[in-house]
């Protein structure tokens, strides 16, 4: 890899679990040399001071961004808009803006409402492939991103450097970095994301509403409903922006769950022992040969 070249100041907005994984990325890479967070809890931002992920607390948005290399937006998708409204006044000419939403078309219509074509220049939307089901600074992990991937969008306006710029930065935190149409990211993710946390959401809700008594139900809960349900966990409010900010594409997925749910339903019916046999080892196989060859790559 080529020499990169560190940041001068980053300023993370949303010091949680993926801001502070990237601060600590960068950090532990040596790529950064200041870095500032802005964030809404002021328990959280001094528990960063404390953690050592970020080296100063925004006192307003204008210090913040004052020489600032890089901005990279961590709150939850639905405060994107205003929180882009917010900072495009301040924002440098040079200024790189990046992001992590789990949405991107929302994202990127939203930086057309509220940045200049100088600054949709130098946007980089982004989303890692990253997570778990805790929050807050403290799940912040320097080697969080390591082998997984991010998803890079940019606009047609974004010039080529600062998306290599952007990507370089990432696969300084050891992620795989590639290059996605934005409407085809949420295509993909609806699918492979949105609708799995839906599905662990909403079999928790079942649980609790099919028995006057979900407690005595789940103590006999074992390890493949914990496994099943690990990311019922994960931030409610975060959850909620994701699925609204990509409700058309995540309502075709929940309608093809629907079906195949509709077709397991009557085979159960039927009494088919083999058609069940067959529909479980199809699934068995594809995510085998999933496992397989994610381990190669």
């Amino acid at each position: 890899m080529a020499t990169i070249t560190a940041l001068n100041k980053l300023v993370i907005v949303g010091v949680g679990l993926i801001g502070g994984s990237f601060a600590l990325a960068l950090r532990k890479a040596g790529l950064v040399k200041h870095i500032t967070g802005v964030g809404r809890s002021q328990a959280n931002m001094q528990r960063a001071i404390e953690l050592g992920v970020i080296d100063e607390i925004a006192t307003d948005i204008a210090s913040a961004l004052n020489g600032a290399d890089l901005v990279f937006l961590a709150m939850p998708v639905g405060q994107t808009a205003s929180t882009l409204e917010k900072i495009a006044p301040h924002l440098h000419a040079n200024t790189l803006v990046t992001d992590a939403g789990s949405t991107k078309q929302d994202v990127i219509a939203a930086a057309r409402h509220h940045l200049s074509m100088q600054n949709r220049h130098h946007f980089v939307p982004g989303h890692p492939i990253a997570g778990a089901e805790h929050s807050g600074v403290q799940a912040a992990q320097a080697d969080l991103y390591a082998h997984k991937h991010v998803i890079l969008t940019p606009l047609p306006e974004t010039s080529m450097a600062a998306v290599e710029r952007v990507q370089q930065l990432w696969q300084a935190c050891h992620a795989q970095v590639s290059l996605m149409p934005p409407d085809e990211h949420d295509r993909v993710l609806a699918a492979t994301s949105h609708l799995p946390h839906i599905l662990a959401f909403t079999l928790m809700n079942h649980l609790n509403h099919s028995t006057d008594d979900p407690e005595s139900l789940l103590r006999f809960a074992g390890s493949g409903f914990r496994d099943f349900t690990r990311i019922a966990s994960s931030s409610p409010e975060m959850w909620r922006d994701i699925c609204l900010a990509n409700r058309e594409a995540l309502l075709t997925q929940i309608e093809a769950y629907q079906t195949e749910l509709n077709s397991l339903r009557e085979l159960l019916k039927k009494n088919d022992a083999d058609a069940l046999e067959q529909a479980f080892s199809q699934a068995r196989d594809i995510r085998e040969g999933w496992l397989k060859k994610k381990t190669k790559d």
